[in-house]
């Protein structure tokens, strides 16, 4: 499993809500400026987490982001789901139901599926809130 970019800049956007997390909304260009991003590309970040309904925009002169609920309620498991499609460490564990034709004969499948449990556990057990503080 690798964490591509557009993973850790979502997390690195939700870790700056949270610490400008007074109720008001926060320019994109701001977050791009702390984060040392680009605003460009921040923006096709932000508007899938918009659309997942993980942030609020609003358009014009007051206008930016903020997070939707609570810094503790977000998972980080959640927000890398929601940017990598998947966490899983093997191909075969990416779909819901495994359809590798050696499923049944894999000697290492149960080794994935630990390690795919594990990071899912690991992902879900740090909220947001958790991470800003910096564990």
């Amino acid at each position: 499993m690798i964490v591509s970019t557009r993973g850790r800049y979502a997390l690195r956007v939700m870790i700056d809500l949270t610490e400008h997390n007074d109720g008001s909304f926060v320019p994109l260009n701001d977050i791009a400026k702390r984060q040392e991003i680009s605003e460009k590309y921040l923006e096709s970040v932000v508007s899938s987490l918009v659309k997942a309904g993980l942030l609020e925009g609003l358009r014009g002169k007051k206008g930016g982001y903020r997070l939707t609920k609570a810094p503790e309620e977000y998972t980080i498991g959640s927000i890398l789901r929601l940017t990598e499609k998947s966490l899983a460490p093997v191909a075969c564990l990416d779909c819901k139901v495994n359809t590798c034709e050696r499923k049944d004969i894999c000697k290492t499948l149960p080794l994935w599926e630990r390690l795919d449990s594990l990071l899912d556990e690991f992902f879900e057990g740090i909220n947001l809130k958790q991470l800003s503080e910096g564990l």
